[in-house]
C-alpha cells in the first residue's frame, strides 16, 4: 500500500493513505501528495469519520483502492472461530464497508470513479492446505467484486480486481511467524505444518518486488478501458495445478507435503 501511494503521487495523484496504525501514519506527515488518514476497516464509525474528513475537502474521488488485509495460517479444521472471524471481518467485510461508505464520492455528476479490490492468486486458485482461511476471504472478494462490478457498471463506475502472486510485503514476511503459531496450537498436524513451513519460507525468497504490484495498480487506475481483473506474477507451480484433474492435483500436493 505504501509503495503504491508513493507511485501514484509520483504520477500526479493526490493520495489519502488510510490505516489503523497511527505510527505508520505519523511517518507520512511530511510526504508531499500524501494525506495520512486514520481508519479502522472493522469499525463503520471510523470509516464514516474518514469519509467526512475527505468530503470536507473534496466533493469526489477518482478511486478507492482496498489494500487492508491480514494473513492467518493453520488447519481450517482446527482454527478457532475468533481467528477466522477476525480475518473475514478485515479482508472481506472491511472491503465491503469501505466501498459502501465511499460510493457517494465515486458516483457524482462531475465524475465517475473506480474501485480496486486487492484479491490474490488464491482468489481464483483452489484452496491450499493450511491456507484455507485466507483462501476463503479471497474467494469471497472475487465473488463480491464480480457482483459489484456488474451492478456499478450500470452507473458508469468500474470495479477492478487485482490478483497478486507472492510479493515482498510485511504480510508475506510474517508467514514463518504464522506457521510457528499454527504449529504450537495444532493437535493434528504439527509434523506436517513443520514440513510445509520449510517450503513456505523458501517461497519468500522468490517473492517479487512490490513495485511491480504498484505499477499494475497504476495501470488499472490510468487505463481508459481497464480490464475486469489483473493477474500480477501468479506463482507458476500453484497455477499449473488448476489445469490438472482434481484427483491428480490432490496427489501432487500430498506428495510435496509428505
Amino acid at each position: 500500500g505504501l509503495i503504491t501511494a508513493r507511485t501514484l503521487v509520483a504520477n500526479g495523484w493526490q493520495v489519502y493513505a488510510a490505516d489503523c496504525n497511527q505510527a505508520a501514519l505519523d511517518s507520512l506527515n511530511n510526504e508531499a501528495g500524501i494525506t495520512p488518514l486514520f481508519m479502522d476497516v472493522t469499525d463503520r464509525a471510523s470509516i464514516e469519520k474518514a469519509f467526512s474528513e475527505i468530503t470536507s475537502q473534496h466533493d469526489f474521488l477518482d478511486a478507492v483502492v482496498n489494500f487492508a488485509g491480514i494473513l492467518r495460517i493453520g488447519s481450517i479444521a482446527e482454527m478457532d472461530e475468533a481467528t477466522l472471524a477476525l480475518l473475514l471481518n478485515i479482508n472481506v467485510m472491511g472491503t465491503y464497508r469501505v466501498n459502501q461508505v465511499f460510493l457517494p464520492l465515486l458516483n457524482t455528476e462531475k465524475k465517475k470513479g473506480r474501485i480496486i479490490n486487492i484479491s490474490s492468486e488464491t482468489g481464483w486458485q483452489s484452496g491450499a492446505p493450511f491456507n484455507g482461511a485466507y483462501a476463503m476471504s479471497k474467494h469471497a472478494i472475487e465473488a463480491y467484486s464480480d457482483s459489484l462490478r456488474r451492478e456499478l457498471m450500470l452507473l458508469g463506475i468500474a470495479v477492478i480486481k487485482v490478483q497478486p502472486g507472492p510479493f515482498k510485503t510485511e504480510m508475506v514476511a510474517a508467514i514463518e511467524t504464522n506457521f510457528t503459531r499454527a504449529i504450537e496450537t495444532s493437535t493434528l498436524f504439527k509434523k506436517t505444518l513443520t514440513t510445509v513451513r520449510r517450503h513456505a519460507v523458501k517461497e519468500q525468497d522468490r517473492a517479487h518486488s512490490p513495485q511491480i504490484l504498484a505499477d499494475a495498480i497504476l495501470k488499472a487506475l490510468s487505463a481508459q478501458k481497464p480490464k475486469a481483473a489483473y493477474s500480477v506474477n501468479a506463482d507458476k507451480a500453484r497455477s499449473f495445478l488448476e489445469y490438472l484433474p482434481t484427483c491428480i492435483a490432490d496427489k501432487l500436493i500430498a506428495m510435496v507435503i509428505k
